[in-house]
C-alpha cells in the first residue's frame, strides 16, 4: 500500500495521472480505480481516452471501462471480458466494486478516499448524497480488491497521516442516516409499541424517531396514543415507503373515491425503482432527451411514468423499444416485478383492483392522498416548501421544468448542486384540505392568484392557452 507526501488538490487530474503513471512504469496486470459517482466516472473516462489518443503508439492500448449502477447491463458485463493480449485494462468504478463484484485480473487498485454517503434531513425531510472521505473499513476493503489472483499493489491518494486520523473507522450505520417510517410501522406492526426505549443495535437520533412517529400519526397509520390503524395495519403490509402505501390505499378508500388503483399501482412501483427508468448516454444527450420528452403528459412527472410502463406493456415487454426510447430495460423489468409484488399483496389484505382510463384528476389526487407532507407553492422568489417555508427547485429533468404550477406535489427532496424535487406533480391547493384537513388550515393554502406574481408563472396550461 502506497500513500501520497501531501493531500491532492485535485483527486479526479491525480487518477489519470496515476493510471498512466501504472500503464507505463508497471509489469502486466489491470487496474480498478474508485470514484464517487456517475459524473465523475465519465469523466475520468473521458480523460484517460483523450490523453491515450494524444500518446497514440507511444503507449501500449488501455481499455477504459466504467461501471455504475445506472449503466445499462450489456455495458456492465464488459468489465468481466477478458482483457486483449498485449493491453491493460482500467475499471473505473463506484464502491459497488468494493464487495459486490469481484474483477479479475485486478492488481492495481487507485483509491481517493471517497465515497458517496445519503445522509437524511429529519427536519426537512431532505436526503442529500454528500461526497464523503470513506471509512477505514472501506479503504482496506478496497486495498483487498488488488491481487486476488497474484501479488498486488494499492495506491491511495491520502496521506498516511490522514488514513489514520481524518478517516472514520467504520461507516455510520444506515438507520442512523435515513427516514424511519418504514422501520416504525414494521415495529408497530410487530406489537412494540414503547420505540423510545426499543433496543437498536445502532439507535438512530431522538429526532428522526419522533418526526417518523409524526409523520405515521398525519397519514392515518396511528391514532393519538400512537396504536396503530386499521388503515396502518394495512399500511404495514405493504413494503414500501408509508407514503408510497398510503398513495396505493387511497386509491382504493371507501371515501372519497378514486378508483384508480391499477394506475396507482403502476407509478407506486416506477417510484421504487428511483430515477433509473431513463439513459442519456454522453455522444446522444439530445435524442435522449427527445425521447423522453415524447413521454410527457400535461399534470406532471407521475403520469409520464405511467406512460412510459403503459407503452412498454403495449409493445409486448420489449427489450427493443426499451433501446429506441433510451429507457433502462433492467429497471422496467424490475418495476414489473414490484407492480406484480404490489398485486399479489393488495389481494392478500383485500383490496380491490379498479381502474379510470384516461380521467388523471382521481390519480393526482390519490397521490396527494399519499404525499401531501411533500407540498411547495410558487412565491414569488421561487418555489417554496408549505410547512418548512424552505427555498426548493423543480428539478430540470422535470416534465415541468417549464411550466411553473402554482402548487406542486413532489415525491422526494434531494440536494446534488441545489433542493431539487424530485418526480413533481401539479395540484389544485382545495385537495390539500379534502386529503388532509387535519394537517392542513384553510389560512395556509389561501391562493396565491390575488397577489402579484411575475407574467406566465404559476398558471395553469388551460389558462397559458
Amino acid at each position: 500500500i502506497y500513500y501520497t507526501k501531501a493531500p491532492e488538490a485535485d483527486y479526479l487530474e491525480a487518477c489519470v495521472v496515476s493510471v498512466l503513471q501504472i500503464h507505463v512504469t508497471q509489469p502486466r496486470g489491470d487496474i480498478l480505480v474508485f470514484l464517487t459517482g456517475q459524473e465523475e466516472i465519465e469523466a475520468c473516462c473521458e480523460m484517460l481516452q483523450d490523453r491515450c489518443r494524444r500518446l497514440g503508439s507511444k503507449i501500449a492500448e488501455l481499455v477504459v471501462l466504467p461501471i455504475y449502477a445506472n449503466l445499462p447491463s450489456d455495458m456492465q458485463a464488459k468489465i468481466f471480458e477478458p482483457t486483449p493480449p498485449g493491453a491493460r485494462k482500467v475499471v473505473v468504478a463506484t464502491n459497488i466494486a468494493e464487495t459486490s463484484l469481484t474483477i479479475d485480473g485486478i492488481i492495481y487498485v487507485i483509491d481517493p478516499g471517497f465515497c458517496k454517503q445519503k445522509s437524511y434531513n429529519a427536519r426537512t425531510g431532505m436526503e442529500s448524497l454528500i461526497v464523503t472521505p470513506c471509512s477505514r473499513a472501506s479503504a482496506n476493503q478496497r486495498a483487498g480488491r488488488a491481487g486476488r489472483v497474484a501479488a498486488g499493489k494499492c495506491f491511495r491518494l491520502y496521506t498516511a497521516w490522514a488514513y489514520k486520523n481524518e478517516m472514520e473507522e467504520t461507516t455510520v450505520p444506515e438507520i442512523q442516516r435515513t427516514n424511519l417510517g418504514n422501520v416504525v410501522l414494521l415495529l408497530k406492526s410487530l406489537g412494540i409499541n414503547d420505540l423510545i426505549h426499543f433496543d437498536f443495535m445502532d439507535p438512530p437520533p431522538h429526532e428522526t424517531l419522533v418526526l417518523a412517529l409524526e409523520q405515521l400519526y398525519a397519514l392515518g397509520a396511528l391514532n393519538h396514543l400512537g396504536e396503530l390503524t386499521k388503515l396502518g395495519r394495512k399500511m404495514a403490509e405493504l413494503p414500501v415507503d408509508p407514503m408510497l402505501s398510503k398513495m396505493i390505499l387511497a386509491s382504493e378508500q371507501k371515501f372519497p373515491r378514486y378508483k384508480c388503483s391499477e394506475q396507482i399501482l403502476t407509478i407506486a412501483a416506477m417510484l421504487s425503482v428511483n430515477n433509473a427508468i431513463f439513459y442519456r448516454p454522453k455522444d446522444k444527450v439530445v435524442h435522449a432527451d427527445n425521447a423522453r420528452m415524447n413521454f410527457f403528459l400535461p399534470g406532471g412527472d407521475h403520469l409520464v411514468l405511467l406512460n412510459v410502463y403503459t407503452q412498454w406493456v403495449e409493445s409486448g415487454y420489449s427489450m427493443q423499444w426499451c433501446y429506441e426510447n433510451f429507457i433502462q430495460f433492467r429497471s422496467m423489468r424490475r418495476a414489473r416485478d414490484v407492480r406484480e409484488q404490489l398485486e399479489g399483496l393488495m389481494e392478500r389484505i383485500e383490496v380491490d383492483i379498479t381502474s379510470t382510463e384516461g380521467d388523471y384528476i382521481p390519480i393526482r389526487k390519490a397521490i396527494t392522498a399519499g404525499f401531501f407532507y411533500h407540498t411547495a407553492r410558487l412565491t414569488r422568489s421561487g418555489y417554496k416548501t408549505v410547512k418548512h417555508q424552505q427555498t426548493v427547485y423543480i428539478h430540470p429533468n422535470s416534465s415541468l421544468f417549464e411550466e411553473q404550477p402554482r402548487w406542486l406535489i413532489y415525491h422526494e427532496l434531494v440536494f446534488t448542486t441545489k433542493e431539487f424535487m424530485r418526480q413533481v406533480i401539479e395540484i389544485d391547493s382545495t385537495w390539500l384540505l379534502e386529503v388532509a384537513p387535519h394537517y392542513y388550515k384553510a389560512k395556509e393554502l389561501e391562493d396565491a392568484s390575488t397577489k402579484k406574481l411575475p407574467k406566465k408563472m404559476g398558471k395553469t396550461r388551460e389558462e397559458l392557452g
